[in-house]
């Protein structure tokens, strides 16, 4: 979610990675394409796929990402913790309750990235 929000409302180009491989969340797609950001062509990458590119900023949204990401050298580096959407849904059954878990989610990135881009 937060790679959609950054490519469309920053200046910035903005990757997402992770830990591990997973695959595109379904909610996530659904509560993005309420405002309107397509994700459907985003896919997971890994940190390693990403360890060669000179990045200014590099900000990890978990603690896992941060405990786990090894050091860019090239890049500042800034932990934001959000909470995990899949781990605060993993056991609900209700559809309506995932997805709002989900926009809780989206809407705390999205405030974030547009203060944060505002002062870098």
């Amino acid at each position: 979610m937060a790679e959609g929000i950054a490519n469309k409302f920053t200046c910035f180009q903005a990757f997402s990675a992770g830990t591990r491989k997973s695959s595109l969340n379904p909610y996530a797609v659904k509560v993005m394409s309420e405002i309107k950001i397509d994700i459907t062509n985003q896919f997971s990458k890994t940190i390693a796929e990403l360890e060669e590119q000179d990045f200014k900023y590099v900000f990890t949204l978990c603690s896992d990402a941060e405990e786990n990401c090894p050091v860019f050298l090239q890049g500042k580096t800034i932990h934001i913790a959000f909470d995990d959407p899949p781990k605060l849904a993993e056991n609900i059954e209700d559809e309506i309750q995932i997805l709002n878990i989900y926009r809780k989610v989206r809407d705390e990135i999205l405030d974030c990235i547009l203060n944060i881009s505002n002062y870098i």
